[in-house]
């Protein structure tokens, strides 16, 4: 993402995460930019996504496609959990310009559609490392029973959807959690996770009041233990180290009457991070320590 950060979580300090780390070790098991200051413990090998699955119900937020269907086993620790999943951006949205710069209301204000999304200087676009960790965290999910629905699978929809259609499709399934993935566009030598939490807004259609405390409970918990799983750290440019920030300018979150948080997994212009986010081994981790957070958010 490459919006610009408005508004920094500032009651919280920057030694915050510690004790997250602390919470998710004695206590078990859900834009923009980072770095591996300590690799994690093991390194599975890369994961391949399975094919996308898609239901023929539905049409997408353009009409050019399907929205995937919810998937599960309906045995396990979360069974009967539902968890949206929402990959930033769409490898399609550079040939729709047109569609995605259409203005959509956000609640307090209106807002492109969608963007492109960033990449690597090397060309590694924001959109497929998000639908890979998808993926990667559906697979994850779907192993401890919960139900997982994905905004979009790549090429269906053929764009997009929409911010506020991501948003109305976390909604729509009654999700328990719902994160959005994402990877900063930042400057070179600007490293470190965050994890972006909805302010409270209370504009138009957008009334955020009922979900601000549970998606900063998710937030914190998926920071906490990203920053263990990765061995990342939080971003040295936003969040005064806490690896957190709350905006209030970002669709997704505003239109979400769901607990929802998005996370910026690294920033795809530094080299440093960059090497990470290429990384098969190292996207496994990241989706291995959002999975571990949102379980620790299900779970209580």
């Amino acid at each position: 993402m490459r919006r610009p950060l408005t508004v920094a979580l500032a009651a919280l300090v920057p030694g915050a995460l510690l004790g997250w780390i602390v919470y998710a070790a004695v206590g078990g098991p859900d834009g923009s930019a980072t770095a591996a200051a300590s690799p994690a413990a093991s390194s599975p090998s890369p994961w391949s996504a399975p094919p996308p699955s898609t239901s023929a119900g539905k049409d997408g937020a353009n009409g050019k496609g399907t929205t995937p269907a919810p998937t599960g086993s309906g045995t396990g620790p979360l069974a009967g959990k539902v968890v949206v999943i929402d990959p930033g951006h769409n490898t399609g949205n550079a040939r729709h310009t047109a569609e995605i710069n259409r203005k959509v209301d956000i609640g307090n204000s209106r807002k492109e559609c969608d963007t492109t999304g960033t990449s690597t200087n090397a060309g590694y676009a924001e959109a497929r490392f998000t639908l890979d960790v998808a993926h990667r965290l559906r697979t994850l999910l779907e192993a401890q029973g919960a139900t997982v629905k994905l905004t979009h699978d790549g090429d269906s929809p053929s764009w997009g959807p929409c911010i506020d259609e991501r948003a109305h499709i976390g909604n729509t399934a009654h999700a328990d959690a719902a994160i959005s993935i994402h990877a900063d566009g930042a400057a070179q030598g600007d490293r470190g996770f965050h994890v972006i939490l909805p302010g409270a807004v209370h504009a138009g259609g957008a009334d955020t009041r009922p979900i601000v405390a549970a998606s900063k409970s998710l937030g914190e918990r998926v920071a906490g233990n990203f920053l263990r799983a990765t061995g990342e750290q939080p971003s040295n440019y936003v969040g005064d180290g806490t690896g957190l920030v709350t905006r209030e300018d970002l669709g997704g979150l505003n239109l979400s009457t769901v607990p929802k948080v998005f996370i910026e997994c690294g920033n795809m212009r530094d080299s440093k991070d960059a090497a990470l986010l290429t990384s098969g081994a190292w996207r496994q981790k990241a989706a291995q320590g959002i999975s571990e957070g949102i379980v620790s958010f299900l779970h209580g």
